[in-house]
């Protein structure tokens, strides 16, 4: 199983997204950022260097809000998917890795078009089922 982590940030009532590059698999579909975490590594740890790689930011990283698993059939491993609360507290937000990044109203995230493995947690999220922790 490959294991991905992933930032719910949010500011202002709303939250961060990111649009993968075109030229990516999966090009153009949106995510919250993140990545894979590599053997023998944290998933907190994780989080914090792929959001320094993407973004170049340094955040805080909350409690874990959600967390699940999916099969693309594009993949042979499924993909266990773990999302954390996340703040920012050092740097100013650069987009380094993605198509477009911007901040969207929790109730719209359902208007963009989604990795699948996000669909379940953003139908959650737009339905005011699940909120996001103050730390």
């Amino acid at each position: 199983m490959l294991t991905v982590v992933a930032a719910l940030i949010e500011s202002d009532g709303k939250i961060l997204v990111c649009q993968r590059r075109r030229s990516t698999s999966f090009g153009l579909m949106w995510e919250f950022p993140g990545g894979k975490v590599e053997p023998r590594e944290m998933p907190e740890h994780a989080l914090q260097r792929e959001l320094r790689e993407e973004l170049d930011i340094e955040i805080r990283i909350g409690p874990e809000v959600y967390r699940t698993t999916y099969r693309y059939s594009e993949m042979a491993q499924t993909i266990a998917l773990i999302f954390f609360a996340a703040r920012i507290i050092r740097g100013q937000l650069k987009n380094l890795n993605f198509e477009q990044v911007q901040w969207q109203a929790p109730e719209s995230l359902s208007e963009l078009d989604f990795l699948p493995a996000d669909r379940e947690l953003i139908d959650r999220l737009a339905a005011g089922l699940l909120s996001l922790p103050r730390f």
